[in-house]
């Protein structure tokens, strides 16, 4: 069995194993990390043969760092690693390439709608009625998107809201509230196979899934960073955050929103940030914690959008693709039965 492993923001872990009675056996760790003393290699090597199949991910990175020699220095990659890659060689997971990508940028829609499209693609792909798609969202109204289980009254000021034409609306994936005003942010959706995360910790999958746009952001001239568990930063502040929904048909949502400008007036105005939230962050301003895309970079939202696309398109050979209207359709009746209506909206007070 093989398996392979690119750590966000490091190098690439590759095992080669067998699995005799249970066990696994000839196991055999390559890749272009660094690691001190080269004797290392075998006594990683040796760790991890011998353990059951059904060893986690902590598991193995517990064997693999009991058997480092004292000093021992891994660059690039961690026991953690280490124990990622065997899993997804157990479970044959496939890699990036293994996919034909399409990536979807098209008109304007409504807030409801977008989210409503989040659902049906990701539900395609995991039924296998879609390929694994990248989808850059436009919308046609600034909106509050709120996750699926916070509390409406305690997020959102409706009245500031308002007095900003920020429409309020609630996603299928958990995390944060997103501010996203017109022209002002990025955001993206990833509609893939479960199979394209196997083996990985539902942490790792978030990191993993956006290793991508840390490349491009680092071709902007942005030294991005994934903070755990979903932040997206800088030295300079927080950029964006992701959010995940995984259906049981298969199919994983990942989608992330990117600060290209921010009114830090408007976001305290719209948005309760409680005291406690911004406790932990070593500040007491929600609008200092982000520096938006426009400041680093100096680029236009457009050419942001396009450094995005040519990025993917170059990693994963990405051809552009179009929503069909059969998939348009689905989602409007499910913005009438769902998302547009006040018991979705209000399903957490």
């Amino acid at each position: 069995m093989h398996g392979e492993y690119k750590v966000p923001g490091g190098k690439l872990v590759v095992v080669d194993l067998d699995v005799i009675d249970g066990h696994i056996s000839g196991f055999h760790l390559a890749g272009d990390f660094f690691l001190e003393p080269d004797t290392a290699l075998d006594d990683i090597d040796a760790a991890v043969t011998g353990l059951p199949v059904e060893t986690d991910v902590t598991g193995i990175a517990a064997a693999v760092r009991g058997a480092l020699p004292d000093g021992a220095q891994l660059l690039g990659f961690t026991p953690e690693a280490v124990g990622t890659a065997v899993r997804r060689a157990l479970v044959t997971a496939p890699g990036w390439g293994d996919f034909d990508w399409e990536i979807v940028h098209e008109h304007p829609v409504s807030p409801h709608m977008n989210l409503a499209l989040d659902e049906v693609l990701t539900t395609r792909v995991g039924d296998g009625r879609r390929r694994p798609t990248l989808r850059l969202w436009e919308w046609d109204q600034s909106a509050v998107i709120i996750g699926s289980f916070q509390s409406y009254r305690n997020e959102v000021d409706p009245e500031g809201a308002a007095r900003h034409g920020y429409d309020v609306v609630r996603r299928i994936s958990g995390g944060g509230a997103m501010l996203m005003g017109a022209d002002a942010i990025v955001t993206y959706s990833l509609y893939v196979p479960a199979t394209l995360v196997a083996g990985m910790t539902f942490a790792d999958s978030y990191a993993f899934l956006d290793d991508w746009v840390l490349q491009a952001l680092r071709g902007m001239g942005v030294e991005a960073t994934y903070q755990p568990l979903n932040d997206i930063a800088s030295p300079q502040g927080k950029i964006g955050g992701a959010a995940q929904k995984r259906l049981a048909n298969g199919g994983v949502l990942h989608h992330a929103t990117l600060s290209y400008d921010m009114d830090g007036e408007v976001l305290t105005d719209v948005l309760r940030i409680g005291r406690e939230k911004l406790s932990d962050k070593g500040t007491v301003s929600a609008a200092k914690r982000v520096d938006p895309l426009r400041r680093q970079t100096g680029l236009s939202r457009t050419e942001v959008l396009e450094r995005l696309t040519s990025t993917f398109t170059s990693l994963y050979g990405a051809e552009p693709g179009a929503i069909t209207e059969e998939e348009y359709t689905e989602a409007e009746a499910l913005v009438a039965s769902k998302f547009a209506t006040d018991a979705w909206l209000h399903r957490v007070p």
